[in-house]
């Protein structure tokens, strides 16, 4: 008797095991289900961001990236829409012949590997504004695949950059001197705008009258700026209060062809009681 007892537990334990691994493996099975569907997915948003741009704009990515590949001076030039901006003070590049001898200033070794090596997934169309590369460091039009934009900045512009700065600032009056970085400077029909980056990320507005120098005193000085950024195109508006006035810029990177640089709009209680076009001044 005690002997068919045992027998009838080992069989028991046998059998529990058996349905054990069976969930184990069932488990086991539905994991990896669960991980090829989430590869699918991950495929399936690649290709819908590729989908987005349509087969002649991938046809102008892909001969802008064999440029790159072939680092094509020449060709490249051609398919840049001039001027093109560079971070202020750097003067723009104004025509073909000035980027061929500024080419490495604006597109240095880790630029031209990043578009040589870019893949369509990287690029995305962003309505009318045109197609980006990763977040917006290069810019194309549309239609015919040219460069409109270069948001990256090399080591040389850095340095020129900060060159270029230190040159100005001994001009500049004694109250303005301290600060973090020049932004831009901007002339309108009646104003020379400087906006400087202080410590904090704050901001500070300085103005004169359109016929004054940056050597005078100011007539207006603002340090409480906030900046509010527009997009990935580098468009953003940075907004000064002075008591019931608000000062603010509108920083026009990426644009229509008629856009200006920027725009001054001065609110009075939330009333715009001034606007006026500006072209960024060296």
């Amino acid at each position: 008797m005690r002997h068919l007892i045992l027998i009838f537990i080992t069989t028991i334990l046998f059998l529990v095991g058996c349905s054990q691994s069976n969930v184990e493996d069932k488990a086991s099975s539905d994991e990896t289900s669960s991980d090829e569907i989430e590869n699918q997915l991950d495929q399936h948003d690649d290709l819908s961001d590729q989908v987005e741009l349509e087969a002649y704009q991938i046809g102008n990515i892909n001969d802008l990236v064999a440029l790159f590949q072939e680092v094509n001076i020449d060709g490249i030039a051609n398919k840049i829409s001039f001027p093109l901006s560079r971070e202020h003070p750097i003067p723009v590049v104004k025509d073909k012949e000035e980027l061929r001898q500024r080419f490495s200033e604006v597109f240095d070794g880790v630029l031209i590997d990043k578009i040589a090596n870019a893949q369509i997934h990287q690029w995305a169309e962003v309505g009318s504004r045109g197609i980006m590369l990763d977040n917006g460091m290069v810019w194309l039009d549309n239609t015919g695949g040219n460069i409109t934009a270069v948001n990256y900045q090399s080591d040389v512009e850095k340095e020129l950059r900060d060159e270029l700065i230190a040159n100005g600032t001994a001009s500049l009056h004694a109250s303005l001197q301290s600060f973090e970085k020049l932004l831009y400077k901007i002339e309108t029909a009646d104003y020379l705008i400087r906006i400087d980056q202080l410590a904090g990320y704050k901001y500070r507005y300085a103005s004169w009258k359109i016929s004054e120098s940056e050597s005078s005193k100011p007539d207006l000085v603002l340090t409480n700026g906030e900046l509010e950024r527009q997009g990935s195109g580098g468009n953003h508006m940075i907004t000064f209060l002075n008591d019931v006035y608000a000062y603010k810029i509108h920083r026009i990177v990426l644009g229509e062809g008629d856009s200006p640089d920027a725009i001054l709009e001065v609110e009075k209680d939330g009333q715009v009681i001034l606007s006026q076009d500006g072209t960024l001044a060296n």
